[in-house]
C-alpha cells in the first residue's frame, strides 16, 4: 500500500477552477492506478475520474466530462484533479485512492489506498 496526501481543496464560486494534488508515498508510483472519488453530505461516495499507471488512459464520470482533468505525474509521485467550469453540485469532500496494478477501475472497492479528503466547497 501507499500513503497518500491530499492538498488544494477550498472555497471557489461557480465556474472558477481548483487543482486538487495527491502525493504518494513509496518509488514504484506508476506501477499504481489512481482515481479521483468525492462525497456530499447525505450521499454515497462516487466515481469522478482514473487514470492508468502509466497515464496512458483515464476515465471519468459523465458529471465531470469536459470540465475536470486528470494528469499525473510519475518523477512526483504525484497525481492532480484539474477542475474547471466548477458547479454547485460539486461539492464534496475529494478523496484520492491507489490500486496496485497498471489498469483503473471506476468502483472505490478494488483501490486499498486512500487519502484522508480535502473539501472543496463551490457557491453559486
Amino acid at each position: 500500500q501507499v500513503q497518500l496526501v491530499e492538498s488544494g481543496g477550498g472555497l471557489v464560486q461557480a465556474g472558477g477552477s481548483l487543482r486538487l494534488s495527491c502525493a504518494a508515498s513509496g518509488r514504484t508510483f506508476s506501477a499504481y492506478a489512481m482515481g479521483w472519488f468525492r462525497q456530499a453530505p447525505g450521499k454515497e461516495r462516487e466515481f469522478v475520474a482514473a487514470i492508468s499507471g502509466s497515464g496512458r488512459s483515464t476515465g471519468y464520470a459523465d458529471s465531470v466530462k469536459g470540465r475536470f482533468t486528470i494528469p499525473r505525474d510519475n518523477a512526483k509521485n504525484t497525481v492532480y484533479l484539474q477542475m474547471n467550469s466548477l458547479k454547485p453540485e460539486d461539492t464534496a469532500v475529494y478523496y484520492c485512492a491507489a490500486r496496485g496494478g497498471t489498469n483503473y477501475y471506476i468502483r472505490a472497492d478494488k483501490y486499498n489506498s486512500w487519502g484522508q479528503g480535502t473539501q472543496v466547497t463551490v457557491s453559486s
